[in-house]
This record gives structure tokens, sequence and C-alpha cells, in this order.
């Protein structure tokens, strides 16, 4: 596979990803914290370094933008729910296992 080729589909590939989380208002930040060690600000972050990589002036508002389809804080009062316990659990224990 050329070079080219393979950047076009890792870039599909993220687009697809972007949308289905888009798409997936339910599924909480912590959730994707707790089972893949990543969520959409992780994402957004990652986006940012990228754009600052090729020398772009990017803020983490910016980048969240494009991650959420909106600004975080209107995300935030749309589909954000308070962690449970349980939820704050099992983060502490996964960054605690993770830190070793």
């Amino acid at each position: 596979m050329d070079e080219q080729t393979r950047l076009e589909l890792e870039a599909a590939a993220f687009r697809q990803l972007v949308q289905h989380l888009r798409e997936r208002t339910d599924v909480q930040n912590i959730d994707l914290m707790n089972l893949a060690g990543f969520c959409r600000n992780c994402l957004s972050k990652w986006y940012k370094a990228a754009a600052e990589e090729k020398g772009m002036s990017m803020d983490y508002e910016e980048a969240r933008e494009i991650v959420y389809g909106m600004p975080y804080e209107e995300w935030k009062k749309c589909y954000q729910t308070e962690a449970t316990a349980e939820q704050k659990a099992k983060y502490d224990a996964v960054q605690a296992q993770s830190a070793h």
C-alpha cells in the first residue's frame, strides 16, 4: 500500500470514529476511559497535537469542537451525566493500574 492511500484510509477511519462518538452521546467519557483508556477529550488533545506538529495554531477548545461536533460546554449541557460511584471507583482503579 502506498503512503497516500494509507493516509487516506487512516483519515477515513478517524472520521468514522468521530462520527460514531458523536452519534453515541449515551456513552460517557468516563465509560470510554474505563474500557479503552481514552475518551473524546484525548482525541481532541491528539488532534491539537497533530495540528501543532504541522505548524498550525489550534487551541484545545477548537479541537474539542471538531471532535464533539459542537462546543464542549454545549455537549456537556445536552449529554453529560453525573458519573456514578461505580464509574468513579472503576476509573480510580484503572488509573492506579496504569500508573504502575
